[in-house]
């Protein structure tokens, strides 16, 4: 028999309408919202999010879904982020190092346990890493660049006990490298025993992990819908205490001028991907909030030196002089990017603030005419579709055509550009890196490092995949590693970037500032240098 209807339930069942037809991005038939709220015991977020292809963390290799992973999944050991260079254990209880240098023990906090109710274990870490080095995804390579292959896997890692595992690496690295790398999405700690039940033909759980979790973190994916949004829902187990929202809600929504009326309508409590123009909008709403912070996200052109123009060092510096850097700057992306021309971010041990390119189209034209192009060429370009991207591109087009060179744009979902720029099929990508661990190295291995320029190599850093041949600058970089005298390790990184500026197919052209602009209402958001340390755990509504 059904419940009667009072005045009060059919207020309540009002505002839920609006407030799940908000998330649908659909207004409600019968409704004129003034003002939209969300619900109390939920965050929502308008963000772009088209570029999430998995949420299995030994696949996540991009920004949106590295966020999903670092809230979902938690690792042996983190960073602070008020001092990134201060490590604290997360899984892990302590460390030591052996006298060689080679082997790390790290001893497990007892009663941490899954979102499955499963203890977390020793035996889990060793699956963990085992799963990411077998299936040899695209973030493989910090874990394997250290002599740990699918191979030796369980070799050289291994649970001594429930509560004791080792690792044992080929070489005496800097330790700060390694364990800086375990910070990384790909170093996660999965539920064996629910992921080895999801298991099909010995995929080691990744068709199921791609949009379910079996972490431990603070939060618990329930949904992810894509091109569309993603939910989870909070941990109250959670090892670093219980987070204080009980769902989180990101929807896509790709234009920032759409992000800027849901959030001032209150249909959403963050706007993720203001620019310029949004953000100077939204600063003399009372109600709104603006939050930053730097991030080590370089936005950049990778130039595909499979293309016969871009196989010529001349052409290659003749674009970087043929970006207006300035103009972009001004009339784009200010306040959200500052001007930043080599590959270690700013706040990175050895990063240069070195600006050698600015636009110089006589400079530009004269370099194309000695590598044979006097009237330019025609080239393709990459673009994913959302702004700022296609609005830079859109400027670069222009300011390329004064020098006879024909771009023609080829606009995609972030998930479709990056498909084609991994499998190195590109003329031009434009996008960006942010680091996968706080140390140089993060950066210098994928823009400075190809060991093997083959269509088929199992290392794909971003050198590769603009098939740039670089022997001898990966020998120094891989070289620079094992030094553990920082002040000439940073002084060996300076050297690299400022010949990577002038030889490298990258146009290296900003630094981004995040910035996400939230009602006031809502606090704790937590902005780190990398995806996976924006952090929603302290998340709170007055």
């Amino acid at each position: 028999m059904p419940m009667p209807i009072t005045r009060r339930s059919a207020a309540r069942i009002a505002s839920l309408l609006l407030a799940t037809t908000a998330f649908a991005g659909i207004a409600p038939l019968g409704f004129t919202p003034l003002m939209a709220q969300t619900p109390k015991d939920t965050v929502v977020m308008a963000k772009q999010i088209d570029d999430i292809i998995s949420l299995d963390p030994a696949e996540v290799f991009e920004f949106s879904g590295g966020e999903v992973t670092g809230n979902v999944y938690d690792r042996l050991i983190a960073y602070d982020l008020k001092d990134v260079s201060k490590l604290y254990g997360v899984v892990a209880a302590s460390w030591t190092i052996s006298d060689d240098g080679k082997t790390y023990t790290f001893k497990l906090k007892p009663g941490i346990k899954f979102h499955s109710g499963n203890p977390l274990t020793a035996a889990d870490v060793v699956y963990s890493l085992q799963r990411a080095v077998s299936l040899n995804k695209s973030p493989a390579f910090i874990i394997t660049q250290f002599g740990i292959k699918k191979e030796n896997v369980l070799d050289v890692v291994k649970a001594v006990d429930d509560t004791t595992v080792t690792i044992t690496v080929d070489k005496p690295y800097a330790p700060s490298f390694f364990l800086n790398c375990l910070t990384a999405d790909v170093a996660s700690i999965v539920d064996s025993k629910l992921v080895k039940a999801n298991e099909v033909n010995g995929d080691f759980g990744t068709e199921w992990l791609k949009k379910n979790s079996a972490g431990s973190g603070a939060y618990v994916l329930r949904s992810w819908r894509a091109n569309e949004q993603y939910a989870v829902e909070a941990n109250p187990n959670w090892v670093g205490g219980a987070p204080k929202m009980k769902r989180v809600i990101v929807r896509h929504v790709a234009e920032p001028a759409s992000q800027r009326l849901l959030l001032e309508k209150g249909d959403v409590d963050f706007a993720r991907n203001l620019h310029k123009d949004a953000l100077a909008a939204v600063k003399s709403n009372g109600d709104i909030q603006i939050q930053q912070g730097d991030k080590g996200y370089i936005l950049y052109l990778g130039l595909n030196t499979k293309n016969a123009a871009f196989a010529k060092p001349e052409v290659r510096e003749a674009m970087k002089w043929l970006v207006d850097y300035d103009a972009i700057e001004r009339n784009i992306v200010s306040g959200t990017f500052q001007p930043h021309q080599s590959f270690l971010p700013k706040g990175f041990l050895g990063a240069i603030s070195d600006k050698p390119y600015k636009y110089d189209l006589a400079k530009g034209k004269e370099l194309l005419a000695k590598a044979g192009y006097p009237n330019g060429f025609t080239v393709t370009m990459d673009v994913r579709s959302v702004n700022p991207i296609s609005d830079i591109a859109q400027a670069i087009q222009a300011q390329w055509a004064a020098a006879g060179i024909k771009l023609e744009i080829i606009p995609g979902d972030g998930k479709s550009t990056l498909t084609k720029y991994r499998a190195r099929t590109h003329d031009i990508y434009i996008g960006q890196w942010g680091p996968d661990y706080q140390d140089p190295h993060t950066n210098a291995e994928t823009f400075a490092i190809n060991e093997n320029n083959a269509d088929d190599a199992r290392s794909k850093t971003l050198a590769w995949r603009n098939s740039w041949d670089i022997p001898e600058m990966t020998k120094k970089t891989l070289a620079n590693v094992l030094e553990r005298d920082t002040g000439k390790r940073k002084a060996i990184y300076e050297d690299l970037q400022r010949e990577h500026q002038k030889t490298s197919p990258f146009v290296i052209m900003f630094q981004q500032v995040e910035v996400a602009a939230h009602r006031k209402s809502v606090s704790g958001f937590q902005i780190g240098p990398g995806s996976s340390t924006n952090l929603y755990h302290l998340l709170s509504k007055n």
